[in-house]
């Protein structure tokens, strides 16, 4: 696998488009994006013999003849809908492996990687964050990167930010954040000027593997006189030095830009007031956690232009923010690439519901193949027109308000869910004493923005040393998958976690849930 990126990496970086080009073809994309969504069933689906939807669809006796039919009389999105109420979705837990399909009483066992692409060349492996378990490992295709690009070129065109200087403060391999945005920025002959990684892969993993990984891409990229940077270990509270590198980099050439997850920026835009540092006319784009109003708010406050965007391992570049937004997560979906519904999901720990992403992959290189697979973000979907140049390109549906009903996330990494519970209902009873009613997580935000993990612990467990909490539910992180122990990496760096000595708190039906989300 590696062999195959290594031998394709040369041709990938040696051709890169042009803004006309990325034109054309997020113009074509538009006008066959309905073809395209039947193309992919066709071949990925009912010409998959393997594929998990197959089932699904033959219980709502649905067949490919149907499916162009409706697409024909309804339209994409109705189409799908209609999917969805027949039973032809795949929800979060189901996806990621960890539940049967169960439908109209029949089971259908699946694995992650039953939803594999079978048609892309795995180039390499990254891993999702791993929301509610072991991060889930995809397969990544140099084509895939390449279709993302010409959305992400005009996008960049639209805002501004076209070969401008450009910072990234995102992990190395095995995260596979960093390596993403260099190459389908690459693609479009926009390279960055400095990697900055709160951590090396030698901290997260004794694999040498991703440290070689990272070396040969950097040296076959300066071999082709392309200047891919070598990653630079930034740790959290170093965020002063990019704060500096923003700063100088103004001077000498008036913008630039920063790539992070939003956190991350917030630190900078900290580090930068601290330092008596005026960041105007640097723009700082940022995803993996909710832009929240205050994370914003302290954003801002540097002089920085904010501009949110969406990324998923699975299924690429989501969408970016507007240039004219009604709240500060008004993006535009890139609807050349997905076609997303929102549809009721029932919380057990509330006794409401919220609107959950179903997303469709449209493009035949996308690393996992989705057809109406829920996400566990949920939001606002609306269309419409807003006067952003975006909308000229066909991206009148917006996303607003994106949270997660699942995850707790902090620093652009998540907490691994299903290893918590088992850390706070065994590993910390095993330690302290008492029972699973006597922990509880709870996600919220301190007084600057940041998240911030708060371990309830019951008073009545005696513990004379509340830090041994922390270092223990640390230890079981980094002893169990890689993605948990990457997350206990940054999140100790951030000193995310902390203690309070309360009772857990219940639900109004009676519930105690382990991992408590406040939203």
């Amino acid at each position: 696998m590696y062999g195959r990126f290594a031998w394709g990496l040369p041709g990938f970086l040696r051709h890169p488009i042009t803004l006309e080009e990325a034109k054309a073809i997020v113009q074509r994309r538009m006008a066959e994006r309905e073809e395209n969504f039947l193309r992919l069933v066709r071949k990925g689906i009912f010409g998959y013999p393997k594929s998990p939807y197959l089932p699904l669809l033959k219980l709502a006796q649905c067949e490919m003849g149907d499916i162009e039919q409706m697409v024909k009389r309804k339209g994409l999105e109705d189409t799908l809908r209609a999917l969805r109420e027949g039973g032809v979705y795949v929800t979060f837990e189901e996806f990621k492996g960890r539940e049967p399909i169960i439908r109209n009483g029949q089971v259908i066992y699946v694995k992650t990687y039953d939803f594999d692409n079978p048609y892309i060349s795995r180039y390499y492996q990254a891993e999702s964050g791993g929301t509610t378990g072991a991060g889930t490992r995809v397969f990544i295709d140099l084509n895939h990167l390449a279709d993302i690009a010409p959305s992400m070129m005009i996008s960049n065109e639209v805002h501004g930010l076209l070969h401008l200087p450009t910072a990234i403060w995102y992990g190395a391999l095995p995260d596979g954040s960093g390596l993403h945005t260099t190459l389908f920025h690459s693609r479009f002959g926009h390279f960055h000027q400095k990697w900055f990684s709160p951590v090396i892969p030698q901290e997260v993993s004794s694999n040498w593997k991703y440290y070689l990984a990272n070396q040969t891409i950097v040296m076959i990229g300066r071999l082709l006189g392309k200047p891919i940077p070598q990653p630079q270990k930034v740790s959290l509270d170093q965020a002063s030095l990019i704060a500096h590198w923003v700063a100088d980099t103004l001077r000498s050439h008036g913008k630039c830009v920063v790539r992070a997850h939003v956190s991350l920026l917030l630190r900078i835009s900290i580090a930068a007031i601290e330092e008596g540092l005026d960041l105007t006319g640097a723009t700082f784009l940022g995803g993996g956690e909710p832009p929240t109003p205050a994370k914003v708010k302290g954003i801002r406050s540097s002089g920085a232009r904010y501009v949110p965007v969406f990324f998923t391992v699975e299924s690429g570049s989501v969408g970016i923010g507007c240039v004219r937004p009604i709240d500060e997560n008004d993006l535009h979906l890139f609807r050349d690439m997905l076609a997303i519904i929102p549809y009721p999901h029932q919380l057990p720990e509330f006794e409401s519901a919220v609107n959950a992403f179903h997303f469709t992959t449209l493009l035949s290189s996308t690393p996992k193949l989705l057809l109406n697979v829920e996400s566990d973000d949920y939001g606002i979907v609306e269309n419409r027109s807003c006067g952003c140049p975006l909308e000229a390109y066909g991206f009148t549906e917006h996303l607003r308000q994106v949270r997660s009903f699942r995850k707790l996330t902090g620093e652009g990494v998540t907490l691994v869910g299903s290893e918590m519970i088992q850390i706070l209902e065994e590993v910390l009873p095993s330690h302290f004493g008492g029972s699973p009613l006597d922990y509880q997580l709870v996600e919220e935000e301190d007084e600057k923005g940041f998240t911030r993990i708060s371990l309830l612990v019951n008073p009545k467990i005696q513990i004379g040393d509340e830090e041994k909490v922390i270092k223990t539910v640390c230890e079981a992180l980094s002893n169990s998958s890689l993605s948990a122990n990457l997350t206990r990496t940054i999140w100790s760096q951030a000193e995310t976690f902390r203690v309070k000595r309360m009772e857990p708190v219940w639900t109004n039906r009676g519930k105690l849930m382990s991992i408590r989300l406040i939203r």
